[in-house]
């Protein structure tokens, strides 16, 4: 295994639209989603143990989360648990990473990985991350993953690449012409007929020396700030200059203030079985269902004339369910949601209005 392969963890969200599961003090990436015995940060930690070193992954999440991390990745060292002191999106949190693990290797090959993906087909997933850490050890570039779509979904972002300009050496590998951020319905279809676009997986593969470049030149002024911390990262002193510098550092993503703009970007383009289980409805997709296509989770579910529903119980909780069809039904800790899947967009204003009436407790 590659000394030099690092393995950023990018575990901060709350997973709004997962509520009432989800919640502030246990979001989705801490919570067994799936059923299986393992949460998803936990696969995603075990995941890239067959790239990296143990040591070499870093996990960055809130500083409220640290006790869960410790909790769920016993494997894992203090020191390679990266607190945000508040949440400034994607961009600040990899530039942290960056100088942490510049104090530890400047050579480092680095790729970044959102917790709470799902991948199904992983064999294929760890064949592509070894042909693009040895295409980024060799080439100045910033490499993006790309999903081949199976639908216009429009809770994906899409990567537009350059047929014309391909990889030698894989085929697979092509320059980005452009990105667009959650496109509306028929755009996406348009998208999906063109055949050259791609769901954005928020999966990243660059030398530490490349982000570096990068950074300084489309992102200054945060890189300026993460840099007044060199000679603290990975000290007893890290916190409090840490502190200082989020305070004052834009909220920004790593997509809109570096990807969209720079020269050198290149995307993979794959397909290995994935899911970012952004919503309810992503969850329904990848779940077993029953004859009449529920996807039930809980021992002690009942249900008549009921269809294409995605339903979440407690296991001791007796639920009879009639005459619905295509909705999402989920009790956890104190708290019911019925809503139509069609509409679980509006998950995010109920979690708000929940907060506002009822108070933190419930979200």
């Amino acid at each position: 295994m590659n000394p030099n392969y690092y393995c950023v963890i990018m575990a901060g969200g709350v997973g709004a639209r997962f509520w009432p599961m989800s919640r502030l003090k246990t979001p989705k990436q801490f919570i067994d989603i799936l059923g299986d015995g393992l949460t998803l940060i936990q696969k995603t930690f075990n995941r890239f143990t067959q790239i990296c070193l143990p040591e070499n992954i870093f996990v960055v999440t809130s500083a409220d989360y640290k006790e869960l991390v410790q909790e769920q990745l016993p494997q894992i060292s203090e020191q390679q648990i990266i607190l945000e002191p508040s949440r400034r999106n994607t961009a600040p949190c990899i530039a942290y990473a960056n100088y942490k693990i510049k104090e530890i290797n400047p050579n480092a090959i680095i790729v970044v990985a959102p917790s709470d993906h799902v991948i199904f087909r992983e064999d294929v997933f760890f064949n592509i991350i070894e042909i693009g850490m040895k295409a980024v050890e060799k080439n100045d570039w910033l490499l993006t993953i790309g999903i081949r779509p199976s639908n216009p979904n429009t809770g994906y972002g899409y990567i537009q690449y350059d047929e014309d300009k391909v990889y030698k050496e894989n085929s697979s590998i092509y320059a980005v012409k452009t990105f667009t951020e959650k496109p509306e319905l028929s755009m996406a279809k348009k998208f999906i007929e063109s055949g050259d676009f791609l769901w954005n997986a928020g999966i990243f593969m660059w030398s530490l020396k490349s982000i570096e470049k990068a950074f300084h030149k489309y992102l200054p002024e945060v890189d300026q700030l993460f840099k007044q911390g060199q000679g603290f990262y990975n000290t007893p002193g890290e916190k409090e200059i840490i502190n200082k510098i989020y305070e004052v550092c834009k909220n920004i993503s790593i997509d809109f203030g570096i990807m969209e703009k720079a020269q050198n970007v290149r995307v993979f383009a794959a397909d290995f079985g994935w899911s970012d289980l952004g919503t309810w409805g992503s969850l329904y997709n990848i779940r077993s269902k029953d004859e009449n296509q529920n996807a039930i989770v809980g021992k002690r579910v009942k249900t008549y004339n009921t269809n294409n529903c995605i339903v979440n119980m407690p296991k001791d909780k007796i639920v009879i369910l009639e005459g619905l069809d295509n909705y999402i039904v989920v009790e956890n800790d104190g708290v019911l949601l019925i809503c139509q899947k069609d509409n679980e967009q509006l998950i995010r204003q109920y979690v708000t209005d929940v907060q506002v009436d009822f108070g933190d407790k419930f979200i």
